[in-house]
């Protein structure tokens, strides 16, 4: 029963990073139509939070019994813990402005190790040779898929510093879903957490478009971390029709979902290695929508990253012995 929850959650997952993975060429084409990163995550999470209220109040009739409602303390916590998910848009969108789409790719991909990582400290335990293999693979995998080896681009470090904040917050919003609040049915849990995100994107538009047009203040303020002075205009809405409604879907409800379904199966560990699913999509996306180049070396390196994907997943010799005992 618990391998079948863990192919169970590996499968939720894998295609909540698949989608996710396909935000970055639709946010690249509506930078290409002239809109900003605020307008972008704004509609993103008003959208969002619509979709998943309508989601709440069909499951909350049609279902037969009553479901679990979130104390003010999960609330809270839950809110909070949505701030990742604000974060994570934000900086990954940000650092798309400095730097190749590629490389930013790459940057949020270090989630894969930071992961890890986090796993070992909350377990206090050092993580197996199979998940470092399959972990120094993926990122192997990722230099190749991207081909960042055969990139001659002058690196921005500002894309490098959101990039890598990106990758930190994801890692957060990683953790959150697979510890907090997993009693709570996963459409509630998602559309409480962002909430929390529509906050850090409501204050970010003020404080980068809107506030800046209206006080002198806040405008010389801004301008210390930017010179571009472009997206200081009142707020498009046509956004909201336009690229608004997928940038929603695609990134703040389906995934949400998903994640809060699968990383309690998963483990948060064998969770973010699925999750690097998200990088090839990314590829086969840019390929085919905004006809980039992709080459054999990124080929050999999305089938790395699901070699180490399927690396990940083969039962260990202990599992198999417990396997035959429990037979």
């Amino acid at each position: 029963m618990e391998k079948k929850n863990i192919l169970k959650g590996v499968l939720f997952v894998g295609i909540g990073a698949s989608i996710y993975g396909m935000l970055a060429t639709f946010v690249k084409m509506s930078y290409n139509d002239g809109f900003t990163t605020s307008e972008v995550t704004t509609a993103q999470f008003i959208l969002g939070i619509i979709g998943l209220l309508i989601l709440n109040v069909i499951q909350t009739k049609t279902s037969k019994k009553p479901l679990s409602a979130p104390s003010k303390k999960e609330i809270r916590m839950l809110m909070l813990a949505g701030t990742s998910l604000g974060c994570t848009s934000l900086f990954y969108y940000i650092a798309v402005q400095y730097i190749n789409v590629s490389i930013a790719i790459v940057l949020l991909m270090q989630s894969v190790w930071f992961s890890v990582v986090v796993e070992s400290f909350i377990t206090k335990k050092f993580p197996n040779a199979r998940k470092v293999v399959a972990t120094i693979i993926v990122l192997l995998g990722t230099v190749l898929a991207t081909n960042l080896i055969n990139l001659n681009v002058k690196i921005d470090w500002h894309g490098i510093f959101w990039g890598l904040l990106a990758a930190a917050s994801f890692t957060m919003t990683m953790f959150t879903s697979n510890t907090l609040a997993t009693h709570l049915p996963v459409l509630r849990k998602s559309f409480t957490m962002l909430w929390g995100g529509c906050v850090i994107v409501l204050l970010f538009l003020f404080f980068a478009q809107i506030g800046p047009m209206y006080f002198d203040g806040l405008r010389s303020f801004y301008l210390n971390f930017t010179e571009n002075t472009q997206h200081i205009r009142p707020f498009d809405y046509s956004i909201f029709w336009t690229y608004g409604f997928i940038l929603a879907l695609f990134g703040t409800i389906i995934p949400p979902i998903l994640f809060n379904l699968g990383f309690p199966n998963a483990g948060l560990g064998l969770g973010s290695i699925i999750s690097s699913l998200e990088l090839p999509v990314s590829v086969t996306m840019a390929f085919m929508l905004l006809n980039e180049e992709v080459i054999l070396i990124q080929w050999l390196g999305i089938a790395l990253i699901l070699f180490a994907i399927v690396l990940m997943n083969l039962p260990s010799k202990n599992q198999n012995e417990e396997a035959k005992a429990y037979h």
